[in-house]
């Protein structure tokens, strides 16, 4: 989030200064863990719809943002595929029922499509006929968050953006920044804002990356599992980023060898080329999350916003999120964040 402020901001002429408690790889973020899909009716049978409508705006506005960049970032948007396993077929049934209900409240999102097993060889042949029905849903995609924080950093560095990397900033710090009356303090630190925002917490993801030089999938695949949807997001080069995992939970130690087995085991499942895959790394991460699991804006000072509770939900919809602020800083008015239904409130001090 505030990397792409930053993009914002200069491209409006506007010295930029980053501080940031990591590196410029962005190591420690929940950023750098996630999978970075972008799929908003999918996302629809668990959030709200205000999280889709952001998500669909943000299809758009992804590649536009990523023009702008001086590296390639993967960019992808060939749908996402659901998948399961016969078991799992009541899972499936209630899981497509949902989708169908909300595309009916949404149609500015592309509808799903059901597939039987020719139509889903045809559309991924890399399944090798493992199953004999699916539902795809056009229109959706995903980028390589890694790739993405690298340009970002490249781009803004050309640009002459100062960073001050392993430097974490506390409310004090903040106040000391905003004593020049002409600055603009966005505060988009995620968890480490939780001193000064009552019920921010942590929500636990536990995810694995894979290089699997027998599978080929054209898109993001989501299998019905009995606990929760696992998510096989295919990059370039053979990467996958397996992941599903949210625990009501800070703790950020080494993946359980329960969800670990359960992600593998999933994956197997769907290809079996995933037996002979290396693993490359398994990470976890804490989500910054709200109360009601929805972003929100807090306006702490004259020139002062700070911007959390992107949850799961990141990727989907920060550029939304960032198209708001900008407007804010700019006009003083928030008409998008009231047209994306995301609260934003005004307090005196940063220590509310």
């Amino acid at each position: 989030m505030g990397r792409l402020l930053a993009l914002q901001l200069v491209a409006k002429g506007h010295t930029v200064e980053v501080y940031d408690k990591g590196d410029k790889s962005g190591e420690g973020s929940a950023a750098r863990a996630a999978a970075a899909m972008l799929a908003p009716l999918a996302e629809s049978v668990i959030t709200e719809p205000s999280v889709v409508k952001m998500g669909h705006y943000g299809l758009t506005r992804w590649k536009e943002i990523i023009e702008t960049l001086d590296q390639p970032v993967f960019f992808q948007q060939n749908g996402t595929l659901i998948l399961w396993h016969r078991q799992d077929a009541h899972e499936a049934k209630r899981f497509g029922s949902a989708i169908s209900r909300n595309h009916e409240l949404m149609r500015f999102l592309e509808g799903p499509v059901q597939l039987n097993a020719e139509a889903l060889q045809e559309l991924e042949p890399g399944l090798q006929g493992q199953f004999q029905q699916g539902i795809y849903l056009p229109g959706e995609g995903q980028l390589d968050n890694r790739e993405l924080l690298a340009s970002l950093f490249t781009t803004l560095n050309n640009k002459g953006v100062s960073f001050h990397w392993n430097s974490p900033q506390s409310n004090e710090d903040f106040e000391r920044l905003t004593q020049d009356s002409a600055t603009w303090l966005f505060d988009c630190r995620g968890l480490g804002s939780k001193p000064s925002w009552e019920g921010l917490r942590g929500v636990r993801g536990e995810v694995i990356r894979l290089h699997a030089p027998e599978v080929s999938l054209s898109r993001p695949v989501r299998l019905i599992h009995p606990r929760y949807p696992i998510y096989i997001a295919p990059k370039e080069n053979h990467v996958f980023v397996i992941g599903a995992t949210e625990i009501e939970s800070e703790d950020l130690s080494s993946a359980s060898v329960r969800s670990t087995l359960e992600l593998l085991s999933a994956a197997y499942t769907v290809h079996s080329g995933f037996a002979e895959a290396r693993i490359l790394e398994i990470s976890t991460q804490a989500r910054p999350t709200l109360s009601d699991n929805l972003p929100a804006f807090k306006q702490v000072g004259p020139r002062a916003l700070q911007i959390n509770g992107l949850y799961r939900h990141g990727f989907l919809i920060a550029p939304a999120i960032v198209d708001a602020a900008v407007e804010f800083m700019l006009n003083g008015t928030h008409n998008s964040a009231d047209q994306f239904g995301v609260s934003f409130t005004t307090i005196s001090t940063l220590h509310s």
